[in-house]
């Protein structure tokens, strides 16, 4: 764990009751046991870092939570200093506490706004375990000693895994798969990959090595050898001994192996990281900074085997380290910066004239000694010649790096083709993308529109353009714009195409599974492009796969995920859908430290734990402007009662919203609701009235989100239902199950058929109503299929039936929160309804 005498000895004895020890000092036992072994990365960094008195508050905090985990997994700690030697009777004892321990780490983490992982080991074997004699533990020996061939096996293990890695070896493999049931639903979850086998340097036998880990936290990547672990390779994978033993052809060997793929001078493997530091510009010329660092960043982020960290996590980190991100990094600053976010390289880009030549540089910087390893350059004549030499040095980097020629030629286009041939253009877009980041929308819009004016063939720009207009709900605007760069597609690099795709199935109406199925692609291609994992996490979540969304979204928090606040606040609302209550309320909070705006979702999370006063005080801080918060306003109000607040609320809020497309329509649905839940149901022609409008809304195909539009006129038919307009009910049912078919979105589907079951008045056919929609039931249906059901089954007599769906609807506080479908068009009944049942089951 750490470094210090004074909690040690302390440890050895305070954690030690739940494993067995020898009967008397000096006698020592065999015992067939699990080792495991961590090691806290970077910890002599991390007191430097944050100092001596608060490294050890730290530490103390660590060390109390992993007496709980030792405690609650049966461990025994034997031995630490900047990691861990524990003992466990059974191998999923050791490995629940190892993956408990790295969640902790991570949470800790968060808590504190420090990188801490550690890297992780397990074995299982015999060893010799023995008590020091009293004298000796006096003297400051520690009271129980643990020795045998296992334990180094462990320690090789633990010391070739990379940061968060838990490898685990063969023996204990064997055991754990057979065994990873007692885990429970975390060890059906678990992910399993072999790294093949390794020799460890001190042992006889060569060990297969075996990573496990939960979905979204294992890196499942090949470990890095080093002198004490290396692959076991076939001959014909070891060029040295072909080498040795082929002496003749060992000069076409080396220039085979130097044109295919040449061995980096830095340890670097696939999806590793580099920071691109800052552009040193020797020129008259000050377009070539900007233009230049973001035409090295667009010729790299098309490598699936280098990943750039993006310069919103450069900025964040620079604020961080209390240094000025809009100052250039110099190149302490910039090696101190890559050592925190743990790249294995830092680039140092330059462009100067020589020779009369313009000359474009590219040193590559090995972070943990600080020397230059690679340096490559390529000269052009004139600025013209720019964009070109960028693209040309940064292929040579890539193959530098390790990566392949193949791969390079396959997958990279030349950057005038793919982003612009215009360095005026580029130095538009690059100044753009700096205010996008600094959450200036309108200089950023500003910038890309007048990238597009200089080059209307870039389609880089017409998708940042589309990208402001998508985030202040000018939806309309947004498909425009992104049908723009659809018609210039072939200027797009091969994953901006696949992101294009992506955005059109959002925008284009194509529905929540096609969105889903492309934010995949991106991301199975890209694994380490935030963006896809969070965005398909976004469109599961709208199709109510709130298990699976939450799995994605893990992929997206890790360090170097510059947005990792975003999707922090997102895994929060998936904890709240499952009625996670307290946890989605303690990952709303971590979200909160972090830093951003109030958060109206933290409303919801503080409700649905019955903190009303803290959830009013959260509303309080953000804006009437801002409309998406006035749904919490709502919820929060019929959750306590007051329906009349409520009902104002949504009057206000019709008034204030200014957003496009069916946002502003939802807070009528809203009104409806609520009326129908307080003071008497609206007249029949009322409802016919928005039937009317959402009706021609969602069958037109003129409307971008016809699917909102159809949930929007299936929920008004179900709320007109509720309030007994039998005749309308009858009237447009049939209107209603054609627009269903037509539109096809799943959940309008699914509210018709609740309308069209509840409409049902022959006995006779109730039952077949109610298994239909008992056939709906699989985890992502609607709260008010439920308080349907539990209707249908009153009216047909069965009171135990209707009693489950009762004690059902009661338990989701959360989920009534947070169902999106139609843009929030239930919210207010979903919330009354919940609350009516747990009140009920509470008498």
């Amino acid at each position: 764990m750490h470094n210090g005498s004074s909690t040690a000895a302390a440890g050895s004895g305070a954690w030690g009751e739940h494993v067995q020890e020898p009967s008397a000092p000096d006698a020592a036992q065999r015992q067939l046991k699990t080792l495991v072994l961590t090691d806290l990365c970077d910890s002599v960094a991390l007191v430097e870092r944050v100092g001596d008195a608060a490294a050890a508050d730290l530490f103390r905090t660590l060390d109390a939570r992993v007496l709980g985990l030792l405690q609650q997994w049966n461990g025994r700690l034997i031995d630490r200093s900047d990691g861990m030697l524990l003992l466990f009777e059974a191998p999923t004892q050791g490995l629940g506490f190892a993956l408990a321990y790295l969640e902790e780490l991570e949470r800790l983490g968060l808590e504190q706004r420090l990188p801490l992982r550690a890297r992780v080991g397990i074995h299982v074997g015999y060893v010799l375990a023995w008590q020091n004699s009293e004298a000796a533990v006096t003297a400051g020996a520690k009271p129980l000693e643990v020795e045998g061939v296992a334990k180094p096996t462990a320690a090789r293990l633990m010391a070739l895994a990379r940061p968060n890695q838990i490898l685990v070896s063969a023996v204990a493999e064997s055991l754990l798969r057979g065994g990873q049931h007692e885990l429970g639903e975390r060890g059906a979850q678990l992910q399993w990959k072999s790294h093949g086998r390794w020799y460890f340097k001190g042992l006889p036998t060569v060990q297969e090595v075996f990573e496990v880990g939960a979905p979204g936290r294992a890196p499942l990547r090949m470990p890095v050898r080093s002198s004490k672990a290396w692959r076991a390779l076939p001959l014909w994978r070891r060029p040295a001994a072909l080498i040795a033993e082929m002496a003749l052809l060992a000069g076409l060997v080396v220039l085979t192996w130097v044109l295919v793929r040449p061995e980096p001078a830095i340890a670097f493997g696939e999806r590793d990281w580099v920071v691109v530091g800052g552009f040193t510009n020797a020129t008259e010329d000050p377009r070539l900074s900007d233009a230049l660092r973001e035409a090295l960043r667009m010729s790299l982020e098309q490598s699936r085997y280098v990943n750039v960290l993006s310069d919103l996590k450069t900025r964040e980190t620079l604020q961080q380290m209390r240094r000025d991100p809009t100052q250039m990094m110099d190149r302490a600053t910039a090696i101190e910066l890559t050592v925190r976010e743990g790249a294995r390289a830092l680039i140092l880009p330059s462009v100067r004239e020589v020779n009369g030549k313009l000359r474009v540089t590219l040193d590559v910087i090995d972070p943990a000694s600080g020397k230059t390893v690679y340096s490559e350059h390529v000269d052009g004549n004139g600025l013209e010649s720019s964009l070109v030499s960028t693209d040309k040095v940064a292929n040579r980097l890539r193959r530098h790096l390790g990566e392949a020629l193949a791969e390079i030629t396959s997958h990279s286009a030349p950057l005038p083709r793919v982003a612009t041939s215009s360095l005026d253009a580029l130095h538009a877009y690059s100044v753009g993308l700096n205010a996008y980041a600094d959450n200036r929308r309108d200089d950023a819009l500003g910038h890309f529109e007048q990238a597009a004016r200089l080059d209307p063939d870039f389609a880089a720009a017409y998708m940042g353009q589309m990208r402001v207009a998508s985030s202040k709900g000018d939806f309309a605007r947004a498909r425009d714009l992104l049908a723009q760069a659809a018609s210039h597609r072939a200027n797009l690099s091969a994953r901006d195409q696949l992101y294009l795709d992506s955005w059109n199935a959002e925008l284009s109406g194509a529905g929540a599974v096609e969105a889903a199925h492309r934010w995949k692609l991106l991301g199975d291609l890209y694994p380490d492009f935030h963006t896809a994992h969070h965005n398909r996490s976004g469109a599961l979540f709208s199709l109510g796969r709130y298990a699976e969304a939450e799995r994605e979204v893990r992929l997206a928090l890790v360090p170097q995920n510059p947005m990792r606040t975003v999707s922090l606040r997102h895994l929060a609302r998936l904890e709240l859908a499952q009625n996670k209550n307290q946890q989605a309320l303690t990952s709303f909070q971590q979200a909160s430290a972090m830093g951003g705006p109030p958060d109206r979702e933290l409303a919801a999370a503080m409700a649905a734990v019955d903190d009303f006063d803290g959830a009013w005080r959260v509303l309080a801080a953000i804006p009437e402007s801002s409309t998406p918060a006035w749904l919490e306003r709502i919820a929060v109000a019929v959750d306590q009662g007051n329906l009349a607040a409520a009902r104002e609320h949504a009057r206000k809020a019709r008034l204030l919203c200014e957003l496009g497309d069916s946002v502003c329509s939802t807070f009528d649905l809203q009104s409806l609701a609520l009326r129908l839940l307080s003071d008497g149901a609206p007249a029949a022609a009322e409802f016919e009235r928005w039937l009317i409008l959402f009706h021609r809304n969602a069958t037109s195909g003129q409307a971008g989100d016809a699917g909102d539009w159809a949930f929007m006129a299936a929920a008004t038919l179900y709320l007109a239902q509720r309030s007994e307009h039998d005749a309308l009910v009858a009237a447009w049912l049939p209107r209603m199950m054609a627009m269903a078919t037509q539109v096809d979105e799943r959940r309008a589907r699914q509210l018709v058929g609740l309308v069209q079951a509840g409409a049902e008045a022959d006995p006779a056919r109730l039952s077949g109503m109610i298994g239909q929609l008992q056939g709906q039931v699989d985890g992502t249906e609607l709260i008010q299929l439920h308080v349907q059901l539990q209707a249908l089954h009153a009216r047909n007599g069965n009171v135990a039936a209707a009693g489950h769906e009762h004690g059902w609807v009661a338990a989701q506080r959360g989920l009534a929160y947070t169902e999106n479908a139609g843009t929030y068009a239930l919210l207010a009944l979903n919330v009354a309804d919940v609350r009516r049942a747990r009140l009920e089951r509470a008498q």
